[in-house]
């Protein structure tokens, strides 16, 4: 139950902020943070409940409830490691993100933090839902307040930003729909029988034209969220005019649902066609990686710049995952968390820096370290942990991922490894106009004077310094968790 207790926690918290918030913020606040606390509570009693969660069992977690029996649709919720470790962070991204919006949300709190918790609880259930027709519910379900965040609480160009961003992830998302049912009616003339269990949908034969179709389906839904390009279009204004806590949200977690789906049903589900597109799907990770670290080089505004890098990155994710070996998958769930810390720092960052300043155009900035030496130092070691210094969580992803690709594609590890080197320029470019230089930037937003962190922004700050550099020095406090879970995909991938 522990699973469920963790989803309908963050539900009823959301449903609760919003009636409490009609009398008071402050009282809204505080129950999101009480269901927050719940939600990790389940969440440590399922952790603890495994016998072993060094793995030593694949499946840590398995509630299966009828549900719309006649079309085999089933609550099916189900953990593994790989499950265990995306849930983890989202909830530690949970707490930065209500840290971030405690004071820069004023207005309509109860609605925001309905949408806040119910983002949240959409997540928790597509890292967990393995009957497809759930999983695209728990899609919906993290989607829609997402879009009312940026659409509501979000900057000067929101409501275009919003638009854009439900036209892309709705329209992949209908499109996912008719991949699943076709999935299903596939294996239902196969078999004569009714279901959207992953389990079964895995033994279904997608071998053929149709199943690369189908599995095209797919991974376009999850490239769009991933994003890649050419359909990343949408991520730069959405993160540009977010809130604070709605791009930490975005950037730390929602991407990492699309990298997940991409691993738990593209190759699993389409193990032939998968292997087949790979080397067009590398090559549009390569791509990703470049260009988009390009596009970074010429941003002013520091919420687009940050953006772009995460495209970039992301790249790296889709390289790995494509490549199919145990060097590329362990690398890319430890870069999905690491690019989950990193750009949640970042962002958090940018949200500090825009409240104080007024700005985020970095020509506008500079001067800063003088004047805010420790959100200075936060923002070169968050800025060094995005370039993937090693002793930090993003170098052992991104140093594994190329060594996998290099073993089944050598040209393409070549060529995103220039992606390591692009990355300190932007870096570079973050530091110094932001907090090197003159201090004209203050003048510009019309004070003489700007604080450095508080202890609560220093908190929520810290719990993200400490992830990158536990990881980075004990990377198996990852890799124990998903070995498991990570070769059995592979088994199944590989047509198993």
């Amino acid at each position: 139950m522990q699973l469920l207790g963790i989803i309908i926690s963050l539900l009823g918290g959301g449903v609760l902020a919003l009636i409490v918030g009609r009398q008071s913020a402050a009282a809204s606040r505080w129950l999101s943070l009480v269901s927050l606390a719940v939600a990790s509570v389940f969440y440590a009693s399922l952790w603890f409940d495994t016998t072993d969660p060094q793995a030593t069992s694949l499946w840590l977690l398995h509630m299966d409830w009828p549900w719309i029996a006649r079309f085999g649709i089933h609550l099916l919720l189900v953990t593994d490691g790989l499950s265990l470790v995306l849930i983890g962070l989202t909830l530690v991204l949970g707490y930065v993100a209500l840290l971030s919006a405690w004071h820069e949300i004023n207005h309509r709190c109860g609605l925001f933090y309905l949408n806040f918790l119910f983002t949240l609880a959409g997540v928790v259930g597509v890292f967990s839902a393995l009957d497809l027709f759930l999983f695209f519910v728990f899609w919906e379900v993290m989607l829609v307040p997402m879009f009312l965040i940026i659409a509501i609480w979000g900057h000067e160009g929101r409501r275009y930003a919003a638009t854009k961003f439900f036209i892309y992830t709705q329209a992949s998302s209908l499109l996912m729909l008719a991949a699943m049912v076709g999935l299903v009616l596939l294996n239902l003339q196969q078999t004569e029988v009714w279901s959207f269990s992953w389990f079964t949908l895995t033994q279904t034969d997608t071998s053929g034209s149709l199943g690369m179709w189908l599995m095209l389906g797919f991974y376009l839904a999850f490239l769009v969220k991933l994003p890649g390009l050419p359909v990343h279009n949408w991520l730069p204004d959405a993160h540009t005019q977010a809130p604070t806590p709605g791009s930490i949200l975005l950037a730390g977690i929602l991407l990492k649902t699309g990298a997940y789906g991409l691993l738990r049903f593209v190759w699993p589900l389409f193990p032939d066609a998968a292997s087949s597109f790979a080397p067009m799907a590398m090559g549009l990770g390569v791509f990703s990686v470049l260009y988009a670290a390009k596009l970074a080089f010429a941003q002013n505004d520091l919420k687009r710049l940050i953006a772009y890098t995460s495209i970039s990155h992301m790249g790296f994710v889709s390289l790995g995952i494509f490549a199919w070996n145990h060097l590329g998958l362990q690398g890319t769930v430890m870069q999905m968390v690491g690019h989950g810390l990193s750009s949640a720092g970042l962002f958090a960052i940018a949200g500090l820096l825009q409240q104080r300043l007024h700005t985020r155009d970095l020509d506008k900035m500079g001067g800063l370290w003088g004047q805010m030496p420790k959100l200075a130092a936060l923002s070169m070691l968050f800025a060094v942990a995005a370039l993937g210094l090693p002793g930090l969580a993003n170098f052992i992803g991104e140093f594994m991922v190329l060594v996998g690709v290099f073993q089944v594609a050598p040209w393409a590890a070549s060529m995103a490894a220039l992606g390591m080197i692009l990355a300190p320029v932007y870096a570079l470019i973050i530091m110094q106009k932001g907090f090197f230089g003159t201090a004209a930037s203050t003048q510009t937003a019309g004070t003489s004077n700007v604080l450095d962190l508080n202890t609560s922004e220093l908190l929520m700050l810290g719990v993200l310094v400490v992830g990158l550099v536990l990881l980075g020095f004990w990377p198996n406090l990852i890799f124990t968790i998903t070995v498991a879970p990570v070769e059995y995909l592979m088994h199944l991938g590989k047509g198993g």
